[in-house]
């Protein structure tokens, strides 16, 4: 949208400075203002930031213009050893092994008796080899 000439305002239609307010602005002294040191908010990146930034650009551009019909077609050669048969006769009985001790049937056993054949001394006989 351009601004034409008819768009502009008039030199009475602008706001008015009042005279006192002028003569101040006009009279000021700049030489009662303080100095201060004006201390930067926005810190501006570095030269190494920019390298960093361009270097990973020139990266992400790379991956995304990859033109994928320069590469060469390759066949998958999947390699699998299958274990030798004394791995398996090994397995095969470890897992006879683990199954007779999951699939223990305790009612199968025999009732015993036990006998001791080794009896401890009675308190007379501890009392006589204490007083020997």
């Amino acid at each position: 949208m351009a601004c034409s000439v008819s768009d502009t305002p008039s030199l009475k239609d602008l706001p008015k400075v009042a005279t006192d307010l002028k003569s101040q602005l006009e009279g000021f002294n700049t030489s009662c203002l303080r100095d201060v040191d004006t201390n930067e908010k926005i810190v501006l990146p570095s030269a190494e930031d920019v390298a960093t930034e361009k270097t990973q650009k020139s990266l992400f551009d790379g991956i995304e213009k990859f033109d994928s019909s320069q590469l060469k077609h390759t066949e998958t050669q999947e390699k699998n050893p299958l274990p030798d048969k004394d791995a398996i006769e090994a397995e095969k009985e470890k897992n006879k092994f683990l199954n007779g001790i999951e699939n223990f049937d305790p009612t199968k056993l025999k009732h015993t008796e036990t006998c001791e054949k080794n009896p401890l001394p009675t308190k007379d006989v501890i009392e006589q080899e204490k007083s020997a």
